[in-house]
């Protein structure tokens, strides 16, 4: 982890300590938990040191702080940006995580939308004519796992990009597995 975040990080954790959240370390970084679930993430970058707030699209950001790093596709998650030390102000921070305590204790909570419909692409339609065991072990993956692969295709914008990411698929559809089964 970057040293350049150090103060900022052991501020915003000595706030975070005078709550009843858990400390892990999730995915690199230091993520603050209530019973098993995660209520916020602690992450430096470059520009900026941030607090996610894992059901942030709940709460009533009267501060308007937050922002939603990729409109679109992130649905709860809202972040907190700071450039600098001075900008941090624990009790800001500190009534932010109450409400986030409360929330997740009131049992809000985004479940995301397992039912959406996607549409197979035009390439991957096309592998299935001429590969009959490729459309085969396609239509046996989960639901979920169908729609991984066919947005994976899909968000690509260069067509040597969408030819490439079929390639790289292709045994791992015959195999079975999902496209994010080694992040499980």
């Amino acid at each position: 982890m970057t040293t350049h975040w150090q103060e900022e990080i052991e501020l915003i954790k000595s706030v975070v300590e005078k709550t009843e959240l858990q400390h892990a370390i999730k995915w690199g970084i230091d993520v603050y938990t209530l019973n098993g679930q995660n209520i916020i993430g602690i992450a430096p970058f470059k520009a900026y040191i941030g607090i996610w707030f894992y059901n942030g699209v709940f709460m009533s950001d009267p501060l308007n702080v937050f922002v939603n790093a990729q409109e679109g596709k992130t649905k709860a998650l809202r972040q907190w940006r700071f450039t600098s030390k001075d900008e941090i102000n624990p009790d800001q921070i500190y009534s932010y995580l109450l409400e986030a305590i409360a929330n997740e204790k009131a049992g809000k909570r985004l479940v995301p939308d397992r039912s959406a419909k996607f549409e197979i692409p035009e390439l991957l339609q096309k592998a299935f004519e001429e590969d009959a065991e490729l459309k085969d072990s396609f239509f046996k993956l989960s639901p979920g796992k169908q729609k991984e692969y066919a947005l994976h295709i899909q968000e690509s914008k260069r067509e040597e990009t969408k030819i490439s990411r079929l390639e790289k698929i292709k045994p791992m559809i015959l195999e079975g597995k999902g496209l994010n089964d080694k992040y499980k």
